[in-house]
């Protein structure tokens, strides 16, 4: 008799990515890019009352953007904005398991495209722009993309 393998969470989201593909009714869209390694996250949510209802994603990159963008998807449904906004890469990675540390700026391309959809909600349907602006500033400094960093 064979001991049963558990299944390696990123793998199973690469495999079996959960919410792929475009939401059309979306409230707000994010995307982020990696400037280091060319990976690309686009998170849709749609939102009522305050709660994201549904979201989903498109990644272009490696099994582990996939993995975080499509963790982070089941990760949000039902959450308050205030509360979604609080999800960090670190919350994605324990969800998922220890990635290499090349590989855990994934989480942070998904959480800053999370806050980059939640931004763009907020920009058309209350007209404030600062959290889009804020997620345009951090895209921009290198200082985000640093193997070194802390979470």
């Amino acid at each position: 008799m064979t001991a049963k393998r558990e299944k390696d969470p990123v793998m199973d989201h690469f495999m079996n990515p959960r919410n792929a593909g475009e939401l059309a009714d979306a409230d707000g869209i994010g995307d982020v890019g990696n400037p280091m390694c060319g990976d690309i996250v686009r998170i849709y949510v749609k939102v009522r009352d305050g709660r994201i209802e549904k979201s989903s994603f498109k990644t272009f990159g490696c099994r582990a953007a996939i993995a975080t963008s499509s963790i982070l998807t089941e990760m949000i449904q039902g959450k308050e904005i205030p509360e979604a906004l609080k999800l960090r890469e670190a919350d994605m990675l324990s969800q998922l398991g220890n990635l290499p540390p090349l590989k855990r700026h994934c989480g942070k391309l998904a959480e800053l495209a999370l806050q980059a959809a939640i931004g763009d909600y907020y920009a058309k349907s209350l007209g404030d722009k600062t959290l889009s602006e804020e997620v345009s500033r951090r895209l921009r400094d290198p200082r985000e993309w640093t193997p070194e960093r802390t979470n």
